[in-house]
């Protein structure tokens, strides 16, 4: 499987303007600090940071001792966005290129998808499938900007399933990768044996945790909405795989029958999930399982497809998003918050569009709790396998890692303010980092 080396070629051919100079310390102050957690804002609160960590979160005085002070300005601080269903290699690829082109352009095409998803304050995303890993790399390294990434690696599918993503008529020989899984793209397995490896081979190249299909999907080509896809056996292999990476598996699915049986697989987040009603959502909390679904309900989110009936399975997907939130909300099921844009520069632009729409169905506080420290949550079950593990994220508290933001006006009371970050967004600060900085101290 290739990787992504091709990001770094491109990274120093048009590297984008440096994050700015931040010393060991930043202190940050007359903030009204949302900690990810309490709903109750820290009012007139001092943040310090030393290094990439947060070292304290104070309403007393500060000895500045040398540290670079930011005056907040009465700003609302609030952690850096996280977004747990996300295609860095993806968000912005027409899926034309998926289906004619290459991982070359693939890979130049994200690396400018990194560094507007970090411009919006989206500091953590989980990537979900797609081959990531030299793009995480390369921006843990400082090369390129971008979020930090969870990755999942090549999303893994059955023959005619969700990522079989071959051209109509091509039927490899046994055993042999079709182009996108030899690229670490999309990777096929039948069987249990075959999905053993598979997912072995994801953790071998680096997975935070996989990601499978157990349902049919919409961008896809072969597989209607309400198949299921993969058996029982060869589901549960794929989580013993990750039980003992220590990790978890998240599952593509939209329905009852085929979200019940990845829930007795032992899979732990559902992706998708529009379809399922009251009895499913019950089973998916007395099993500790995460609902990852995407506020898509409109006209105006929907995404563009090259072929008719595409179009049409993403309207009745998306037919249940009205229904699916409320009713996970009254049961209690554990909620995420992701957007899986997608094959759409316009789509990824809309990410903080998307984390406003959630006030149709939660109050600001708790749509805000969802995309910081809730989604952090669900991020930890990668366990040892989650490459962050200096500080909690999600969270602005002692010992934490130093991702936030300070907005213009309060999101708690209004949320739409993220849905424009480029305009109420006046401070980024990812890993200690000042990436963005409009405030006249």
């Amino acid at each position: 499987m290739k990787n992504l080396f091709l990001a770094s070629l491109i990274a120093f051919a048009a590297l984008p303007a440096a994050a700015q100079e931040t010393p060991s310390q930043t202190l940050i102050t007359n903030v009204q600090v949302f900690d990810g957690e309490n709903e109750a804002l820290l009012e007139n609160a001092s943040v310090l940071i030393e290094g990439n960590l947060i070292k304290s979160v104070t309403t007393d005085s500060i000895d500045t001792n040398g540290a670079t002070v930011i005056d907040g300005g009465g700003r609302t601080m609030i952690p850096g966005l996280t977004d747990v269903h996300w295609h860095m290699t993806m968000a912005e690829v027409p899926q034309t290129t998926i289906i004619t082109g290459d991982i070359y352009e693939i890979a130049a095409r994200a690396v400018p998808t990194a560094e507007r998803t970090l411009m919006r304050g989206f500091t953590t995303v989980r990537d979900i499938g797609g081959n990531s890993f030299s793009l995480k790399k390369l921006i843990d390294a400082g090369v390129i900007l971008g979020p930090r990434m969870l990755v999942a690696g090549a999303p893994l599918s059955q023959t005619g399933g969700h990522y079989d993503y071959r051209l109509p008529h091509e039927v490899p020989a046994d055993s042999t990768l079709d182009y996108w899984g030899r690229t670490g793209f999309f990777v096929i397995g039948d069987g249990v044996p075959e999905v053993q490896k598979r997912a072995r081979e994801l953790f071998r190249m680096g997975a935070s945790q996989i990601k499978i299909a157990a349902g049919g999907g919409v961008a896809s080509i072969f597989d209607p909405l309400d198949v299921r896809q993969y058996s029982l056996d060869e589901m549960k292999a794929a989580v013993d795989v990750a039980d003992s990476y220590n990790s978890y598996v998240a599952a593509h699915v939209f329905t009852d029958e085929a979200v019940q049986m990845a829930v007795e697989a032992g899979i732990k987040t559902i992706e998708h999930g529009m379809l399922i009603g009251r009895e499913t959502l019950e089973i998916m909390k007395e099993n500790g399982v995460w609902l990852s679904t995407q506020p898509l309900v409109d006209d105006e989110d929907r995404m563009i497809f090259p072929t008719q009936e595409s179009t049409r399975k993403w309207l009745e997907a998306t037919a249940g998003t009205e229904k699916v939130y409320p009713l996970a909300k009254e049961i209690g099921v554990k909620i995420a918050f992701g957007t899986d844009a997608l094959m759409d520069p316009e789509m990824a632009e809309k990410q903080g569009k998307l984390l406003a729409k959630l006030s149709r169905w939660f109050t600001p506080y708790e749509a805000l709790k969802m995309a910081t420290s809730d989604n952090a949550e669900l991020m930890e079950m990668a366990g040892p396998r989650h490459p962050y593990q200096e500080g909690p994220l999600g969270v602005i508290k002692e010992g934490a890692y130093a991702d936030l933001i300070l907005v213009d006006g309060n999101p708690l009371e209004n949320l739409d303010l993220v849905a424009d970050p480029h305009e109420n967004f006046d401070l980024i600060m990812k890993d200690g980092v000042i990436y963005k900085n409009e405030l006249e101290n």
